[in-house]
């Protein structure tokens, strides 16, 4: 089977598999209007399927499966590649792009409006948990007294957020300052627990440990939030990946001096 033979058998599972989803996701859309977009986009991506059916040969569930060995589709871009041969493809790409506009007008995740409540919870919380917790690790040397003031501090730092991010939405007049103020509250505990989670597991002497643990928990929730976003706002990844692990760790890190150097110099002993 030659490369574009190949590349057509792809553009038609393609087309099959996403007419199959539109058509099952218009089923449980509540809105007339979007159900009725998702149906029309499931109807144009059956008519590309079968253009492409034309020129493959392949029909039925039997192609859907032995196309499945194939590479994955590439995109809109990859129609490019075969435009000029097949004058058909043209429009496909025209409706394609208008169905990617469609499905993104469509987007009305609420907490997506709220993404600004979301950042600031987990970003405060990661700034001030991650330096407060490694500072206490080399002060207490102990991971059920470091989770204990861990959560304490959190907490308390919870309330504070979520009231003051109330008052400011207010003051700027948003009408739903309570609920911004309920996402940033929500995210910075959720931060908090995953934070405080290494040292409520690991034994009492393995501080350094769950330091180590907290430290890649940090890493992990920037990179999984931030491309939560990236890909639903269509925004850069890595320069804020970066960004935010940058100032997170840093702090962390500063903190941590100044709890061995708290620890030295006024000779704190827990133990």
């Amino acid at each position: 089977m030659d490369k574009i033979q190949k590349t057509l058998l792809a553009f038609q599972k393609d087309e099959m598999t996403s007419a199959a989803i539109y058509s099952y996701f218009a089923k449980f859309v509540k809105d007339e209007k979007n159900k009725k977009i998702l149906k029309i986009i499931s109807e144009e991506e059956t008519a590309h399927a079968a253009i492409w059916e034309k020129y493959t040969g392949k029909v039925g569930y039997t192609f859907v499966v032995k196309a499945l060995e194939l590479h994955e589709f590439e995109g809109i871009e990859g129609l490019d590649a075969v435009k000029e041969k097949y004058p058909e493809t043209e429009h496909i790409i025209s409706q394609e792009q208008e169905h990617e506009r469609q499905l993104i007008a469509m987007l009305d995740e609420e907490r997506l409006n709220y993404v600004g409540a979301m950042v600031l919870g987990l970003n405060d919380a990661l700034v001030e948990l991650t330096g407060t917790i490694a500072g206490l690790t080399f002060v207490l040397m102990n991971t059920t007294l470091i989770a204990m003031a861990g959560i304490i501090t959190g907490i308390s730092a919870t309330l504070s957020m979520a009231a003051s991010n109330y008052l400011a939405e207010r003051a700027d007049g948003n009408p739903n300052a309570l609920k911004a103020s309920i996402y940033t509250g929500l995210t910075y505990l959720m931060t908090v627990v995953f934070l405080v989670l290494p040292y409520l597991i690991l034994p009492e002497n393995m501080f350094l440990t769950a330091l180590f643990c907290m430290i890649g928990v940090v890493v992990l929730m920037i990179f999984v939030f931030n491309y939560y976003i990236a890909v639903v706002k269509t925004e850069p990844f890595w320069k804020k990946f970066f960004e935010m692990s940058g100032i997170s760790l840093s702090v962390a890190l500063i903190a941590f001096l100044i709890g061995l150097a708290a620890k030295t110099f006024f000779g704190i002993d827990v133990g």
